[in-house]
């Protein structure tokens, strides 16, 4: 790359050119844009990530595969997990062969919700109004940035 390629430094500091940016406002955006679709469900957003792993997957999970899949720790999905008990949409049971271990499963009120649920990421997409392949392209992208082990926090001075 060119020297006259590369951005300065100074512009690249600037909050409407920094990745951390834009990365909040697309993230904000497309969290808002689920917000009418999940109101009438009656979940929020991360309830709703939940549900859609449950049901991409065969349940029961246990909550650490739950929370290594979405990327969430234990403290933030063990009251999510509370709260959809408490609506009637999942189970929580000790794993009778390993009692360390919570099993999590779909109650009939949770599978009824399967096609209302799983219909909303096709919506979202469209709302992206962008290809098929710029999709892919963004998510495997965005997969790879979430994956890089640059990003730990142990590795902060890399």
């Amino acid at each position: 790359m060119k020297q006259e390629d590369k951005p300065k430094e100074e512009e690249r500091q600037r909050v409407g050119k920094q990745l951390s940016f834009a990365l909040y406002g697309a993230t904000s955006r497309i969290i808002r844009r689920h917000r009418p679709l999940l109101e009438p469900l009656g979940l929020t957003y991360p309830q709703f990530l939940v549900m859609v792993s449950l049901y991409e997957s065969t349940p029961p999970r246990t909550v650490g595969e739950i929370g290594a899949e979405l990327g969430m720790d234990n403290g933030t999905l063990t009251p999510l997990l509370k709260r959809l008990v408490s609506a009637g949409l999942v189970t929580r049971e000790r794993d009778a062969k390993d009692e360390r271990r919570v099993l999590i499963n779909l109650t009939p009120n949770g599978e009824s919700m399967r096609e209302a649920v799983l219909s909303i990421p096709s919506k979202i997409e469209s709302a992206c109004k962008l290809s098929n392949r710029d999709l892919a392209d963004l998510r495997d992208t965005l997969n790879e940035l979430a994956q890089s082990p640059r990003l730990e926090k142990d590795n902060e001075n890399n």
